[in-house]
């Protein structure tokens, strides 16, 4: 009898701590949500133009967000999208393709890549990828200078173009991982039924490993536009840091959280301050607008299934 007393007091001790580890998150983002929010306010007098304005001159007491904006989206979503085209090659190669030898090799060179700390590969991309798109990149471009994409130019190297590759090399090895996993965890039985009838390894690939392991996959990519969204150090040491809006990746530009990183320690007087924390809230919420498009995304999948 005793015995399971104990084992009832220790079944609600762990259901409490289990309980109180799940909700203290939701406190924790609740708190840091209100106390955005709550610091923003002066900022918001200004309605939406806080978030359409283009001008960006706290000596004059303009703040308009959308520079920091229009940075922040085209830069992430164009080395999210240059990472899953690589981060899901490379992991097709490391879990159908590649020898063990290979393979383990390849694997350890990712996971060192992603733990490397992002003020040095911001170093990096000052001292060796800026001169690279100044000097052989921008010249090949050029003949493609009649899409706007690339239609500028840039002096020092320092643009949102170097911006993206900086993100593509830091966000690639997140998603190869995760989808390395996903693709690791499709069933061989159906991999070999497939085999046994004639299809090709390409065929088994595309027809079975792809949509099998997509929803995991899917999640890699999501977690890192997440990080790609909120990537400060690096970004801020190649982007080049002139809050304007350009339809060529070859000029500067700004994000949300490199004008957070620049400005908040010198920062003057309660509307400056609460611009900055205004933006830092509107990042929030695109960061969650972004992992709530994915979840429903995924859930529509389970659905299919």
């Amino acid at each position: 009898m005793n015995m399971k007393l104990k084992r009832a007091q220790g079944d609600r001790i762990f259901w409490f701590l289990a309980f109180f580890s799940s909700i203290s998150v939701i406190i924790m983002f609740t708190l840091l949500f209100y106390e955005l929010l709550a610091n923003s306010l002066p900022i918001w007098s200004q309605g939406i133009n806080f978030v359409t304005g283009v001008v960006w001159n706290p000596l004059k007491g303009l703040f308009g967000a959308f520079p920091f904006i229009y940075g922040t989206l085209i830069t992430a979503s164009l080395a999210i999208l240059l990472s899953t085209l690589l981060g899901v090659g490379i992991a097709i190669f490391l879990s159908e393709i590649a020898p063990g030898g290979i393979r383990d090799v390849i694997s350890s060179i990712i996971e060192l890549i992603a733990a490397i700390p992002s003020v040095i590969i911001g170093l990096w991309g000052i001292f060796v990828l800026a001169p690279f798109v100044r000097d052989n990149l921008q010249p090949l471009l050029q003949h493609l200078s009649f899409i706007p994409l690339f239609s500028g130019k840039t002096l020092s190297g320092l643009s949102m173009l170097t911006a993206v590759l900086i993100l593509t090399f830091m966000v690639t090895p997140i998603v190869a991982a995760i989808a390395r996993e996903a693709l690791l965890m499709v069933p061989e039985d159906l991999k070999e039924a497939l085999y046994s009838l004639g299809a090709t390894r390409y065929e088994v690939i595309r027809n079975v490993c792809i949509p099998y392991a997509r929803q995991g996959i899917f999640g890699g990519v999501i977690l890192g536009y997440g990080r790609a969204l909120g990537e400060t150090m690096a970004v801020t040491m190649v982007i080049g840091n002139t809050p304007t809006i350009s339809a060529s990746l070859l000029n500067p530009g700004y994000t949300m959280a490199a004008v957070i990183a620049n400005e908040f320690t010198e920062a003057t007087g309660d509307v400056y301050l609460s611009a900055l924390i205004g933006i830092a809230l509107l990042l929030l919420l695109i960061s969650l607008a972004v992992n709530l498009v994915g979840r429903m995304i995924v859930w529509k999948w389970q659905q299919e299934s």
